[in-house]
């Protein structure tokens, strides 16, 4: 394969082989390592001015250039229109999408800056690959300054539906913007429905077969590749988290009683609010559980900049207060919320310890909890997946049990379900999503979407 070139809208990995989180930026790394390449994006840095030039450094084979952004850059471009503009729309909630010309022109700004900046380090036989709704009209740009390289573009998150993403004033220059790549690559068949949808009833384009589309005067290639992740690497740090002391810890705490554990960056989309609504429901309708069942409920905060997810903080634990306060005995607390983030090792201990996982956003592109809480557990006595319709990963782990986050009973009833199923039904529907999770890794998902990024519509 030729050079890659990623670009991202953060570049967190450094060539500190100590810093290797797991998840998404390994995969891009190794593939980096492998083939050799650029890793381009913004440094996370906010400062008086957008650097001239990027930062570069190099480990062996990979070059990473990272650029800071202004504070006005940061502020339109991140906060504004990226997440308070895509980031609700892209997830359905038109009722907390800001629409703003100025945001706009400064998320069309930072994409002009970055494409003039990451110009420089192209060369000739790239392979291009952009990540995320951050960076959509970034192809555009650097075709519009004689860029010929073969580039593709996935988004993380859902795609929405027509009639959502219409009300977006911009959407008909984004999807020209992605129609500038050669390959979009989508997380479910849903998302490349929604896009299918738009294109043809829209854009006025045509769908030719063979994953290939008609629009804006390209032909470009569309296909669903859903993320997966290191599921064998999973395991083993669930197994080797089994015998650390933040799980012994756990462990102790549990005693005789049963977790549920849920864990999700603290935002909307997540439906954390509706999933205490739905514990609260379960301590109602079924009084024999209090006592002995306790959800644990991580929330790292994140965006803590834009309004709407401080408001979401307030709400939580607000929520947790009442529930805790309504049911709560001098020896049990219905919900331990914990708003910080753990180590990924001890989450995977936290996971394999937990007679539920909960995972019930109520908009997801894929959702890698839902995947690594299955891939935590103990094959002999695992534990029960409850997952959310609305997630990408429901597609594949329809051996869950799938609930709509909006309906708090149904919600409840399968809480219930998972607390009283039998080991052999939780080995059974466990068994079926490993196969599910070993087919499809993250190596998988980064190796076919390059696959189809060499072959092309070319």
């Amino acid at each position: 394969m030729n050079r890659l070139v990623v670009v991202s809208n953060r570049v967190a990995v450094t060539p500190d082989a100590k810093t290797r989180a797991g998840g998404l930026a390994v995969a891009l790394q190794d593939a980096l390592r492998k083939h050799g390449g650029v890793w381009f994006g913004w440094s996370g840095k906010v400062v008086p001015q957008t650097t001239a030039e990027p930062t570069i450094t190099k480990d062996g084979a990979i070059t990473y250039a990272t650029v800071d952004l202004s504070r006005k850059n940061s502020a339109e471009y991140y906060n504004g229109f990226a997440n308070r503009s895509l980031w609700p729309l892209f997830h359905y909630r038109l009722d907390l999408t800001a629409f703003s010309k100025q945001t706009y022109s400064g998320y069309l700004r930072v994409n002009t800056m970055f494409a003039e900046k990451l110009l420089p380090l192209l060369k000739a036989g790239d392979l291009i690959w952009v990540h995320d709704y951050h960076l959509i009209p970034l192809g555009e740009e650097l075709r519009k300054k004689g860029v010929t390289q073969p580039m593709g573009f996935f988004l993380h998150t859902p795609f929405p539906a027509m009639e959502i993403f219409t009300a977006l004033p911009s959407h008909y220059a984004l999807v020209g913007a992605l129609c500038s790549y050669d390959v979009v690559g989508f997380q479910t068949e849903n998302d490349l429905r929604a896009f299918l949808d738009y294109i043809v009833h829209e854009a006025g384009g045509s769908i030719l077969g063979d994953h290939l589309i008609r629009a804006f005067g390209r032909t470009v290639r569309v296909e669903v590749f859903p993320i997966g992740i290191d599921t064998e690497d999973f395991v083993k740090s669930a197994k080797q988290a089994a015998g650390s002391e933040s799980t012994k810890r756990l462990r102790d705490r549990v005693g005789k009683r049963l977790w549920l554990i849920g864990v999700d960056r603290l935002d909307y989309s997540k439906g954390l609010v509706e999933r205490f609504h739905s514990f609260e429901r379960l301590l109602e309708t079924r009084p024999e559980y209090r006592g002995k069942v306790t959800l644990l409920q991580i929330a790292p905060p994140s965006r803590s900049e834009v309004p709407e997810y401080r408001e979401i903080r307030r709400n939580l634990e607000t929520e947790a207060g009442h529930i805790n306060g309504r049911f709560a005995d001098f020896d049990w607390t219905p919900i331990h919320y914990l708003n910080r983030s753990f180590k990924r090792q001890n989450l995977a201990g936290f996971f394999r310890v937990s007679r539920i996982g909960l995972v019930t956003p109520l908009r997801d592109g894929m959702n890698f909890v839902a995947k690594e809480y299955v891939a935590a557990q103990d094959a002999h006595d695992p534990g029960v997946l409850v997952l959310s319709r609305f997630a990408g990963a429901a597609r594949e782990l329809d051996a869950a049990l799938l609930v709509n986050p909006f309906d708090y009973d149904a919600v409840a009833d399968a809480m219930a379900k998972g607390i009283e199923m039998p080991l052999d039904e939780r080995r059974e529907r466990w068994a079926a999503m490993m196969v599910k999770l070993r087919a499809n890794t993250l190596s998988t998902w980064r190796d076919s979407f390059l696959k189809a990024l060499g072959e092309g519509p070319y």
